[in-house]
């Protein structure tokens, strides 16, 4: 992940941004998509309902561990929406968004206000090394200077993060509920007590019905590789987005559009693609227009390319595996300097 070091504040990167933005109001990409969202909604609640069913039809089965694998899949699904939600993507009116947003944040046992205010955060300085939550992270050091401030056993992570990547994302379902709770517990949340109530209902309910249907052992291995696979689903998600990109040093000055294009990544593929990953796949275009409804971004993408081929903005873009060993290769050149100096 090297810094942006050579791109200067551009004066009229303000009139750049405008210019792009009335291409994407001229070709009705903003409008909301008020069908798609109630298709995919219905059909997300219908399979996530009729997977419940399912599962206390089926019983106390070893089998049930298949299902463990599908419910991971509807988290992910069910997470996108309220992705969605959070960036008023569905309705025009905040309230609207919230509404769905708590109830699909209360469905996968998520804080739908903590998590929407961290990533508003990461939205507004993407890679910035002081600004963005996402890039400090205790478990992986995203820089050589985060690397050199590790100490003890997240010292000897960063060293072989790379190879630790994909097995700490086993811990990030866990991760997400600890981390929901915890921000509920210790900070003032306007919807605190809403979410802490629909919190407590899906945990209740999740732990009764799996102990109740199942016995302890297949219990335990059944919310294992649910909420295993459920973070490895999540972090695969996001991290193509921005990780083994350029950052921005602090002090550092950038417009807008190149602030949000030069540190994002596009994922190459098609619709399954896009179903697969929840359109994160368009990250510049998401973060040029967050609230852009899902299905519209796959048409602003050729839009947003070729404005910045005019521009001389460098508009990255890969498949899904290259992304991955972008990200594995920056998280094991970041941990080299700790290698060298140990041996």
């Amino acid at each position: 992940m090297t810094s942006i070091r050579n791109t200067p504040t551009v004066r009229t990167g303000g009139h750049d941004y405008g210019e792009l933005a009335h291409l994407v109001r001229q070709a009705g990409l903003l409008r909301r998509r008020y069908g798609y969202y109630a298709v995919k909604i219905t059909l997300n609640v219908v399979a996530f309902a009729a997977g419940w069913a399912f599962f206390i039809h089926l019983g106390d089965s070893w089998w049930q561990l298949f299902l463990a694998v599908f419910f991971a899949v509807m988290f992910g699904q069910l997470s996108f929406i309220g992705h969605d939600a959070g960036h008023k993507q569905i309705f025009r009116t905040g309230r609207a968004n919230d509404i769905i947003g708590f109830w699909h944040g209360g469905m996968v046992g998520l804080s739908y206000s903590s998590w929407m205010g961290q990533h508003t955060r990461h939205h507004a300085n993407p890679n910035h090394e002081d600004d963005d939550p996402d890039i400090h992270i205790p478990a992986i050091a995203f820089t050589t200077e985060q690397a050199a401030q590790r100490r003890g056993l997240f010292r000897w992570m960063a060293k072989r993060q790379a190879y630790l990547f994909f097995p700490l994302l086993l811990l990030e379902g866990f991760s997400l509920h600890v981390s929901s709770v915890k921000a509920l517990l210790h900070r003032d949340h306007r919807s605190r007590a809403l979410e802490l109530a629909l919190l407590t209902l899906h945990f209740a309910a999740y732990l009764t019905v799996v102990f109740l249907v199942l016995s302890p052992l297949i219990a335990v291995a059944f919310i294992l590789v649910h909420q295993c696979l459920w973070g490895v689903y999540m972090g695969c998600s996001f991290a193509p987005g921005h990780k083994g990109m350029p950052t921005v040093k602090p002090g550092q000055k950038l417009d807008f559009l190149r602030k949000q294009v030069l540190t994002s990544r596009n994922v190459r593929g098609g619709r399954w693609v896009d179903f697969t990953l929840g359109a994160l796949n368009y990250q510049v275009e998401h973060h040029l227009f967050p609230s852009m409804p899902r299905p519209n971004l796959r048409r602003a993408q050729p839009i947003v390319r070729a404005f910045c081929a005019r521009k001389d903005i460098e508009y990255s873009q890969c498949g899904w595996l290259q992304t991955y060993g972008y990200v594995l290769r920056h998280l094991h050149a970041v941990g080299a300097p700790l290698r060298l100096a140990d041996r």
